[in-house]
């Protein structure tokens, strides 16, 4: 005998299957043909594995090791007693008939096996219960949800093949009868739900690692834009969390202070005021710097603009040194794109640190058309979109170490651009900034 048990809808799948004679949930009788059948199917060099899966039998329905097992059994006895002895067989037949004198004895200790298995179930799910109860007590564990409660019922009336105590055992469980018959009767619809989710698994999961581990939100603007799937941010949650996904949660940290502007350095008012999306691309851009360590304790600077309205990132520069050029070439970039532009009022905010205080930095913004505005000192809000960036752009770049300079800065580039074109954002109307500029010069 196995010590599988079939749940019922394993039996209901065998019980069709033309190869077997019966099934009960602790065994399976064959049919005479199938056995004859498999024996010269072995014979011919077929694997006992091979054989039953034919038969719509695969292992892992009948019971890991069972094929291998069943067809040696009846080689050994076709080769004894021949094919009739499958034709003869008595098992399962109930043989006992004529030894009615020993009826009594044999009820009597069936009846001592029923009452054992009945109060080793009791005191199984007792003592469960209990452990429970004393996790709860101690703060180390929540208590049973009720679905719980009816899984280990039904463990223990299969591990003790109970029969007539499902009323009793809710009772000591302390859940309704009813409610654990409609449990176990929706255990189809739950397999099925449960194959869906791992289903919508796959694609969750796919776009979480394309769009660099984000969050629900992004998943779900993902899921509409580029698969034109509508799914539940609630759902979304569920199956990441049912799988243990969660995206990284960025924790705040003090900047480092930038050097002290010397007496010629000249700060500017706060004209931006927070007003960072003006409703037209170019108008109000951000810029700041970041460091990016790399290899052993060696350290990388990156410079960006940021298009307040858009939040696209319009130019920037990536190098080894803080030296003023890294600011230069970063304003050279950013002339490049906005040339064609027309002019108008149009601002570039930063904070007050020695770069963005230099006279010769101001000089060249000036002949750049902008006017420039300053966060006011220590004030890292008055800058927080290009803050913000910086915080998701580390996120994902900096969870791998980088050995060389130029692993590191292919890995911002990869950003920058994923950041631009296939980043999605519910502010800019579930799109991406370059999508979301082009929408806004196109309704202008």
């Amino acid at each position: 005998m196995s010590k599988k048990l079939y749940t019922n809808n394993e039996m209901e799948i065998l019980q069709n299957n033309h190869n077997l004679k019966a099934v009960s949930q602790k065994s399976i009788t064959y049919s005479p043909s199938f056995k004859v059948k498999a024996v010269k199917q072995s014979g011919k060099g077929m694997t006992s594995t091979v054989i039953f899966e034919n038969a719509g039998l695969p292992e892992s329905l009948v019971g890991k090791g069972k094929p291998h097992q069943c067809v040696s059994r009846w080689k050994k006895k076709m080769k004894l007693k021949g094919e009739e002895s499958f034709q003869n067989e008595t098992r399962g037949k109930g043989t006992r008939a004529k030894g009615k004198q020993k009826g009594s004895i044999e009820d009597q200790l069936e009846e001592v096996k029923v009452r054992i298995a009945y109060l080793e179930g009791n005191l199984d799910l007792v003592k469960k219960l209990e452990m429970q109860e004393r996790s709860v007590k101690n703060g180390t564990e929540n208590s049973l949800k009720i679905i719980e409660r009816y899984e280990l019922i039904d463990s223990i009336i299969r591990e003790y093949s109970l029969k007539g105590m499902v009323k009793h055992l809710c009772e000591i469980a302390e859940v309704s009868r009813s409610g654990y018959y409609y449990w176990k009767n929706s255990e189809a619809t739950r397999y099925k739900k449960y194959e869906q989710d791992s289903n919508d698994f796959e694609l969750l999961h796919q776009v979480y690692l394309e769009k660099k581990k984000c969050g629900v939100d992004e998943i779900k603007m993902a899921l509409k834009a580029e698969y034109d799937i509508v799914m539940n941010h609630k759902k979304i949650r569920r199956i990441l969390r049912m799988y243990g996904i969660i995206s990284p949660i960025r924790k705040a940290k003090p900047y480092k202070k930038m050097m002290k502007a010397t007496q010629e350095h000249q700060t500017k008012k706060n004209l931006v005021d927070r007003d960072f999306d003006r409703g037209t691309p170019y108008k109000v851009l951000l810029t700041d710097i970041t460091y990016l360590p790399y290899g052993k304790g060696q350290m990388a600077y990156l410079s960006a603009v940021k298009d307040g309205a858009t939040g696209e990132i319009v130019a920037h520069h990536f190098s080894t040194s803080l030296k003023m050029n890294l600011v230069y070439r970063t304003l050279e970039k950013l002339e490049l794109v906005t040339n064609d532009i027309p002019e108008t009022e149009r601002y570039l905010h930063s904070d007050q640190g020695f770069h963005y205080t230099n006279p010769t930095f101001q000089q060249n913004v000036e002949q750049m058309g902008f006017i420039q505005s300053m966060s006011r000192r220590g004030n890292c809000w008055d800058n927080a979109p290009m803050e913000s960036f910086f915080g998701h752009m580390k996120d994902v770049v900096l969870s791998e170490r980088y050995e060389t300079l130029q692993a590191l800065w292919n890995a911002v580039e990869d950003y920058i651009s994923f950041y631009n074109h296939n980043r999605y954002q519910k502010k800019l109307k579930k799109m991406t900034p370059v999508a979301y500029r082009d929408h806004l010069l196109w309704t202008a």
